[in-house]
């Protein structure tokens, strides 16, 4: 016992001595500055040292070093009559040190702007004046005299002086009375307006259709967000390799004196092919397959030929995408497809067609609009006096779409800040063998807040609401109506297995749904994370759910990281088990889920 506290003791004692070793130190120590700030900034900007000095020459090395350091960091703070001496103190090992008296801050004092050649006019005058933010009084650190530059270069540009340029400024540190006074040449050039698009691309765009994404008319004043937007509205199509857009030179200005916009095109591979795969053991295995073809029509379409192939659901489709269409941000989708889904509430085949069009309001915020007809025979279980009898119905379905969406997160596939919102009305009109109108209302959200060093824990939050007014059970059919249970709803239970049930087990679907998730996710290593969930959900035949209708699953999960996403491995049991649920459930599949 005493040999082995002894070991003990000595094992603490050499990893304490290790530990110290290979600690980080700074290249020297700091003597004589009295400001914590600035002291802090200087030590922050030493590079750091692994093992102390092994000879006074190093020593006298690092010091040097840690002195050039140091007054790099005392003249952008605004200390320009510093004193900095390097010295080693004597020692095993010696140590370097910087003696540093910062002396008085230098302020500002009457910044100006000198104009090189013919100046703008009086407004562009005083908006690049205001546009220094450089106030007499303030410490005059070189960072905000650099950054007063910048500004003033980019508000004469914005202005229309695209050829604006800073020449050599002149900035006079005055001892005498501890000021920083900065005089900024500014050579503004000519005002330019602007051409039509010059398009030079090695693919198949039509010349016409980069024009009509234009901001300007000819003749409009140059302004660089203009062009900016311009190079955004392609990239948004997410056809092209690469993307330059760009101001023409002088030279190939127009009679008039308008200058063209030159935008470079080299498009991307002509086709692609996708495929994912998910899993189950209450839904079984998927396979999705997507061959996209891009640019055919000349103006960065997209057109996706899609089969999905599942134990639940087998679909072939294809859809056209028109970004751009008619007027900048809008896209205008059209999309068709042939399908057969069997589950345990229904069996259904038919074809869809539909149109959307998707209008980006701001950068994540998209307002979308829609119509589609479905040609579909349902063949569905109902209650017959208590009794369960086998319906089909042969029917067409004319559905229309209003969604609203916003997209905050900072991630599609592994959001670790933000959140999501979507809400959605479809009015649907039933004709066939039943005769009924009514209205589908959803809306989800999800938020993620992330905890730790590089969001290393994230806690993640769904909920989703849906009604459906003007119809109920059984009267909607049942591939209409509201369904909870299985991967993408409340993990632990089977698909569509919580809510009201026939006589013979059959789900029947409700006309309201609530449904919550939460999960705790933790990074373990760079690649894989953890994650702990509990979901909860109730389906409902009257406009909200009643409390015994609800039900709740928990689980755990493991996720590793490919680069673009996440692979998902969950396994969830249901809380409060009834008879015929499973004990528990394993879903695979890529991306967080939700």
């Amino acid at each position: 016992m005493v040999l082995g506290r002894t070991s003990l003791a000595l094992t603490a004692a050499t990893f304490l001595t290790a530990s110290a070793a290979w600690a980080d130190e700074p290249m020297a120590q700091i003597q004589g500055v009295e400001d914590k700030a600035l002291r802090d900034a200087i030590q922050r900007a030493m590079t750091q040292s692994k093992h102390p000095a092994q000879s006074r020459a190093e020593a006298r090395r690092r010091a040097r070093q840690a002195g050039e350091d140091s007054i790099a960091v005392l003249r952008a703070e605004g200390y320009y009559a510093y004193t900095v001496e390097p010295d080693v103190l004597d020692g095993e090992p010696p140590r370097a040190v910087v003696k540093i008296t910062p002396g008085p801050v230098f302020v500002i004092a009457d910044p100006r702007i000198d104009w090189s050649g013919a100046p703008p006019d009086e407004g562009v005058r005083q908006r690049a004046a205001a546009a220094m933010r450089l106030t007499g009084g303030e410490p005059g650190r070189s960072a905000d005299v650099v950054g007063a530059e910048g500004r003033i270069v980019a508000q004469v540009a914005k202005l229309g002086y695209a050829d604006a340029e800073a020449e050599p400024r002149e900035v006079i540190v005055d001892h005498a009375d501890h000021t920083v006074r900065p005089a900024f040449k500014i050579a503004a050039g000519e005002l330019v307006h602007l051409d039509g698009i010059e398009v030079v691309t090695k693919g198949r765009t039509n010349p016409a259709w980069v024009n009509h994404l234009a901001t300007w008319r000819t003749g409009d004043v140059y302004d660089p967000e203009d062009i900016a937007e311009l190079e955004r509205r392609l990239r948004d199509t997410s056809v092209y390799d690469s993307i330059s857009v760009s101001l023409a030179d002088h030279d190939k200005a127009t009679p008039e004196g308008f200058r063209p916009v030159v935008v470079t095109l080299s498009d991307r591979r002509t086709r692609t092919i996708e495929t994912s795969v998910g899993y189950s053991t209450s839904e079984g295995g998927g396979v999705d397959l997507r061959w996209s073809h891009y640019n055919r029509l000349k103006r960065a379409d997209t057109i996706t030929y899609a089969l999905k192939f599942a134990k639940l659901e087998q679909r072939l489709g294809a859809e056209i995408a028109l970004p751009h269409w008619r007027r900048p941000q809008q896209t205008l989708k059209l999309n068709s497809s042939i399908f057969r889904e069997d589950t345990d509430a229904y069996n259904e085949t038919g074809a869809t067609i539909g149109v959307d069009l998707t209008k980006r309001r701001q950068t994540t915020a998209y307002r979308t609009f829609g119509v589609s007809l479905d040609l579909s025979q349902t063949k569905e279980q109902v209650s017959n006096n208590g009794l369960v009898a086998g319906r089909k119905l042969n029917l067409a379905t004319f559905a229309g779409l209003a969604a609203y969406a916003w997209d905050f997160s900072d991630n599609i596939l592994d959001p670790k800040r933000g959140w999501r919102l979507e809400a959605r009305g479809e009015p649907t009109y039933v004709v066939g063998d039943t005769t009924l109108p009514y209205l589908k209302l959803t809306t989800q959200g999800s938020a993620y807040l992330p905890f730790g060093k590089l969001a290393s824990t994230v806690l993640a939050a769904r909920v989703k609401l849906g009604a459906i007014l003007g119809g109920g059970v059984p009267e909607v059919p049942a591939s209409r109506r509201f369904f909870a249970g299985g991967g993408g709803s409340v993990r632990g239970y089977a698909y569509q297995a919580i809510g009201p049930r026939l006589a013979d087990n059959t789900p029947q679907g409700g006309a309201s749904l609530v449904e919550t998730s939460f999960e705790v996710r933790q990074k373990v290593t760079d690649r894989w994370s953890g994650v702990a969930f509990i979901d909860a959900g109730a389906i409902g035949t009257d406009k909200t759910p009643r409390r015994e209708d609800f039900r709740a699953g928990a689980g755990l999960g493991v996720r590793y990281d490919l680069g673009f996403g996440p692979i998902r491995a969950d396994i969830a049991v249901p809380l409060g088990k009834r008879s015929g649920d499973p004990a528990f459930q394993i879903y695979l599949s890529i991306g967080q889920s939700f």
